[in-house]
């Protein structure tokens, strides 16, 4: 401004190119109010979105770093699972304090990096997950909480645990194993209701322990005798009686248990959601043929 004020005579188009070639220049302000010849508006327009472009161009790099910064996150979320003994461990009660604080830690560190603004209504959210993780006084905790507390973990074991989302629903599934060769499934179902971008009451209407089915392959040669009469007396019994041992044991709950979670991170492979205490729970998506097709392909009645 001193060059402009000392000699009269210096072109605006100098001063600009001055202030576009030095780097200690103050930023372009948003208004500039020049008397600019009209031979030479063109020139300095151009001058002006060019850097206006540059400008934009800076910011590119910082995108880029910020979802290097996510992925790597991602990364380190599950390998700090692995590390600690995975689903197995954390169901039996193998996992250290260390690693508990370890885990929650790296969970921090991935929330504070959410690409999804509006988790409740983002179709991200649909799909069928897989548990990682969860705390304690979470649905995942109490339902293992329940098992092992009333048989030894050599008897039964919780293999894993899903939930699918669909239309508002969701179907929760426990897998039981008993002595290894015996399948079971727990069935949870519920509906979610939307109560901010963020918060989802989710209410309890039905639980469902579906027919137990025997892993042949894994019955010992001494017992398979014992499972061929087991099979005939089955066959022997009343037809009520069979169809409610081969559709499953219904409770229904009616929606008289609910709970309150807030949505703290989601993106196209994991889930993480905190109960009213602030306890997480860590979910993945299951692997399917086309990520794009998560939903559609779903097997799954509402």
């Amino acid at each position: 401004m001193a060059l402009i004020q000392q000699h009269g005579s210096v072109s605006v188009t100098s001063a600009v190119r001055l202030s576009f070639s030095s780097s200690a220049s103050p930023p372009l302000p948003t208004r500039v109010s020049l008397n600019l010849h009209p031979e030479k508006k063109s020139h300095s327009r151009r001058m002006i979105s060019r850097a206006m472009v540059q400008e934009a161009a800076q910011g590119i790099p910082s995108v880029y770093a910020r979802e290097m910064e996510r992925l790597s996150a991602k990364e380190s979320l599950i390998l700090a699972f692995n590390d600690a003994g995975g689903f197995e461990a954390l169901v039996t009660g193998k996992i250290t304090d260390f690693q508990k604080i370890d885990v929650n830690e790296r969970i921090t560190t991935l929330e504070r990096l959410n690409p999804t603004p509006r988790p409740t209504t983002s179709p991200y959210l649909e799909g069928r997950w897989s548990f990682e993780w969860f705390g304690s006084n979470t649905p995942g905790s109490l339902a293992a909480r329940l098992i092992f507390e009333r048989f030894p973990s050599s008897f039964v074991s919780l293999s894993s645990m899903e939930i699918v989302i669909k239309d508002a629903s969701t179907r929760a599934t426990a897998n039981v194993k008993l002595l290894n060769m015996i399948e079971n499934k727990v069935i949870l179902s519920s509906k979610l209701t939307v109560e901010g971008p963020l918060r989802m009451k989710e209410e309890y209407l039905e639980g469902m322990l579906e027919s137990p089915t025997v892993i042949e392959e894994a019955v010992p040669e001494q017992l398979r005798g014992l499972l061929g009469q087991a099979t005939t007396t089955l066959q022997q019994l009343p037809e009520p009686v069979k169809d409610t041992l081969a559709n499953g044991v219904r409770i229904p709950l009616g929606g008289s248990y609910q709970r309150f979670f807030m949505i703290s991170y989601l993106d196209d492979e994991i889930l993480i959601v905190r109960d009213t205490l602030g306890v997480p729970e860590v979910l993945t998506r299951v692997e399917t043929s086309s990520s794009s097709s998560v939903v559609e392909n779903l097997e799954y009645n509402s």
